[in-house]
């Protein structure tokens, strides 16, 4: 067995450890306290930014300790205070990093959870052992500070490789209506006879899933996956008065009209699409 196919095998090991969901059940109901659904969630998943906060973040604090690694190797004494300083200020931007990582993580199911969750612990245990470094060098003892430091990094190194294996393999954090199947030519969905006022519909046009909304003769129609988790939107609930969708699973809020997010944990909005009536049949066509 080469390298690659350990790692692999190590991952699959983890994606498959269903002895670790007790434990896993027990810190996502503490976390789903923490960071319930609200501002404080929409802030950390980065729904104003229109973009996932946790992965930016990350860059922060490992830039700095990357810094401080590097210049404990091979810059001298005269630059100890810088290491030191890095040092201090990754590890505090390590706070924030794991604030919104953990609103990210409380979102996560089977697999993605078991190894988001082993993500995590690695990343806790590297920056309590970059703190550690941080209190030994002020302390006098540069040596054990610079060893904790090198084993920190090499912990957050691994950690770092779950977090992509997160996004690029296991598609967390990114946007489930990027590759799902569209309709960009004039198609008809539905009589208008059959589709119900004030009452989400799902049409399946060619394998597209779509929500269509009829409220009167306004119709409105988005991609029925939500983007945050792919969530059905047609059993969501449809507030008439602001023409919004509210997606069952996480409450993610998106503009009926435009598919914009009125509210997170999304951070990606939905694909709209323009509608006509043509006869008695309702067509769709995307934006």
């Amino acid at each position: 067995m080469n390298a690659i196919e350990s790692i692999e095998s190590a991952i699959e090991s983890i994606e498959n450890t269903a002895a670790l969901d007790p434990a896993i059940d027990e810190v996502g109901k503490v976390a789903a306290k923490l960071v319930p659904q609200g501002p404080l969630k929409d802030v950390l998943c980065g729904t104003w930014l229109g973009h996932p906060l946790h992965p930016m973040l990350t860059d922060l604090a490992i830039g700095l300790w990357t810094g401080s690694v590097l210049i404990d190797l091979v810059g001298g004494k005269g630059a100890r205070g810088a290491a030191d300083r890095l040092l201090g200020f990754g590890t505090l931007s390590a706070i924030p990093t794991a604030a919104s990582g953990l609103a990210d993580w409380v979102d996560t199911y089977g697999d993605e959870r078991r190894v988001g969750f082993v993500h995590a612990i690695g990343n806790i245990t590297a920056t309590a052992l970059f703190a550690t470094s941080y209190l030994a060098r002020k302390r006098g003892n540069r040596g054990l500070g610079v060893a904790l430091s090198l084993g920190a990094f090499s912990l957050v190194t691994a950690a770092g490789f779950l977090g992509g294996h997160l996004s690029y393999r296991l598609g967390a954090g990114v946007d489930h209506t990027r590759f799902a199947k569209t309709v960009d030519d004039w198609t008809a969905v539905k009589a208008l006879s059959d589709l119900p006022d004030r009452t989400p519909t799902l049409v399946s046009p060619g394998g597209a899933d779509i929500l269509v909304y009829r409220d009167g003769d306004n119709i409105c129609a988005l991609a029925d996956h939500c983007s945050h988790r792919a969530g059905p939107l047609h059993e969501g609930k449809i507030d008439a008065e602001s023409r919004t969708v509210t997606c069952p699973w996480h409450g993610s809020e998106f503009d009926l009209e435009t598919g914009a997010v009125v509210r997170g944990p999304a951070v990606t909005g939905q694909p709209a699409y323009q509608t006509r009536i043509v006869g008695d049949q309702v067509e769709v066509k995307l934006r």
